[in-house]
């Protein structure tokens, strides 16, 4: 399911910055090709579905990025096989040990 919703975000990535090259921000871009007066599809009404669409493919990316971050292996199970090993290592090591006494030295001689 991972591997599907990865290969979908790389097909939509690719589809957005198709869409995004083929606009022009001074209003010229795809639309510029439909300048005649008698088309069906206007100026304004291609730069309104080629912004919708990008907008739509944001949107469809974030919401899949979100799922392959929910939905991946390593979150559904508490981290992976290497995490585990590597918390094995941490808890073999001894603990460390009470630090050493200083030796007593001879009480001082009070009475001289």
């Amino acid at each position: 399911m991972t591997t599907f919703l990865i290969i979908l975000a790389i097909i939509i990535c690719i589809l957005l910055v198709l869409i995004i090259l083929v606009q022009n921000p001074k209003g010229g871009g795809l639309s510029s090709g439909f300048s005649s007066s008698n088309n069906i599809m206007g100026v304004q009404r291609t730069g309104d579905i080629l912004e919708k669409g990008s907008w739509g493919l944001a949107i469809a990316l974030m919401v899949i990025s979100l799922l392959i971050n929910v939905g991946s292996p390593s979150a559904s199970t508490g981290g992976s096989n290497k995490d585990s090993k590597i918390q094995e290592q941490i808890d073999k090591t001894a603990a460390p040990s009470a630090l050493p006494s200083l030796p007593q030295g001879k009480p001082a001689d009070t009475a001289k």
